[in-house]
């Protein structure tokens, strides 16, 4: 259709101008249909709910898109996948999800417990859906990069000079919008930039290759109240913070 560039000028036009706007979604029709029927393991028809969702959702894409977060259609394929997904657990009455409430390496504690630090951390947040909703889209951004949240649980560093290594890299990463560019465009860890910006080992990193990308998603996408909950946990493990 357009190359990328060409894209992300439409989409910024598309953001002032609501008829520019419809014109995009017009011509990306075939791709919102196409990332619909994946969703539902299906061709995906006009008739369907989830096209009506998807349309939503490639519109959302335009008015919350920036350039740092990535290549548009990504951007856009995540929101519409994350908000199908969500339309379908409402239509069978199933709370939570797998993804959110697997239980970590311990046994003891859920994906969601971690993330939150307690209960009563949640009610620092008007609303509790945000929280979800955002671990949800980061859910579906991370399985982009071939991680999910067990990988991240079972991957975490355990000891506090391993963790304030792996901190180093993520904070040298953070810092440098050309390495965190690459980063998302390749969806692989620049690992040599890594170790010669941060100092930190190779093998360390290498190691805890999974922890390091959900933490620098995390960074780049702003999922803000994960970031608050992740830093009331690092500090009170003396961690880095994020």
């Amino acid at each position: 259709m357009h190359s990328e560039h060409q894209i992300v000028n439409l989409v910024y036009a598309a953001k002032e101008d609501l008829q520019k706007a419809d014109n995009l979604i017009r011509k990306y029709i075939p791709f919102i249909k196409a990332e619909a029927s994946k969703c539902i393991s299906r061709l995906c028809t006009d008739q369907d709910d989830e096209f009506s969702i998807a349309m939503i959702a490639f519109h959302e894409a335009i008015l919350g898109y920036e350039r740092e977060r990535g290549a548009f259609l990504s951007y856009a394929a995540m929101l519409i996948r994350s908000r199908i997904i969500d339309y379908q657990r409402k239509e069978i009455r199933h709370q939570g999800s797998i993804s959110l409430y697997t239980e970590t390496a311990e046994g003891n504690q859920t994906i969601m417990d971690e993330l939150a630090d307690e209960q009563d951390h949640f009610e620092e947040y008007d609303n509790l859906e945000a929280t979800k909703q955002e671990i949800e889209n980061l859910s579906v951004v991370m399985e982009e990069f071939g991680v999910n949240f067990s990988d991240v649980a079972d991957n975490s560093p355990k000891q506090e000079r391993t963790l304030e290594a792996c901190g180093a890299a993520i904070r040298f990463a953070a810092e440098n919008k050309d390495l965190l560019d690459e980063f998302l465009r390749t969806k692989k860890l620049p690992m040599a930039q890594l170790v010669l910006g941060s100092g930190a080992e190779r093998k360390t990193l290498e190691r805890h290759r999974k922890y390091i990308v959900a933490m620098l998603l995390i960074q780049t996408n702003g999922y803000e109240i994960i970031r608050g909950h992740l830093s009331r946990v690092l500090k009170r493990k003396g961690g880095m913070s994020v």
